[in-house]
């Protein structure tokens, strides 16, 4: 068992039928817009996160391939669980911004991921740092439709 709420949720989540799709819809009762995009949270581990979503009219745009704005609220919807489950008990988080380039047309499903490297969360602190996160998001033939970082704001807890 780890010592973070979140990936004990996680944990336990796992062990019950259909446990990811559990976990991931309380997950996107936190922040109500990430349940547009019916997400999935597959793979959570501190410092990485991966989250699908299906291909479909609701998440389209006027040329039938998925609309950026769709995949960008998945990279946040991981980014969001990656920093939830990674961030120290002394610190909080808070995205600052985004930085994305469209890469290719996205004509599947996708898979997006967000991660860090441990030591990102033990930089000298002072009043506060930024941390850049690694998203991106990908089609079910691998290819990359999606890239940049999330920014947060890094700080002490009050």
């Amino acid at each position: 068992m780890s010592d973070n709420y979140l990936l004990n949720m996680y944990e336990k989540a796992l062990k019950l039928p259909a446990g990811r799709k559990l976990f991931s819809m309380v997950f996107s009762r936190k922040a109500p817009y990430f349940a547009t995009i019916t997400p999935t949270i597959s793979e959570l581990r501190p410092n990485f996160c991966e989250v699908k979503f299906k291909k479909r009219k609701g998440v389209e745009n006027h040329i039938q391939t998925v609309h950026v704005i769709a995949i960008c609220n998945a990279l946040e919807c991981a980014m969001g669980a990656m920093a939830e489950s990674s961030v120290p008990k002394h610190l909080r988080w808070i995205p600052k911004g985004m930085n994305v380039n469209y890469t290719a047309k996205a004509t599947s499903d996708i898979t997006c991921v967000a991660a860090t490297d441990p030591e990102q969360w033990t930089a000298d602190l002072g009043s506060g740092y930024d941390l850049p996160v690694r998203v991106k998001g990908v089609r079910d033939d691998g290819t990359t439709v999606i890239e940049g970082t999330i920014n947060l704001w890094i700080s002490p807890k009050k």
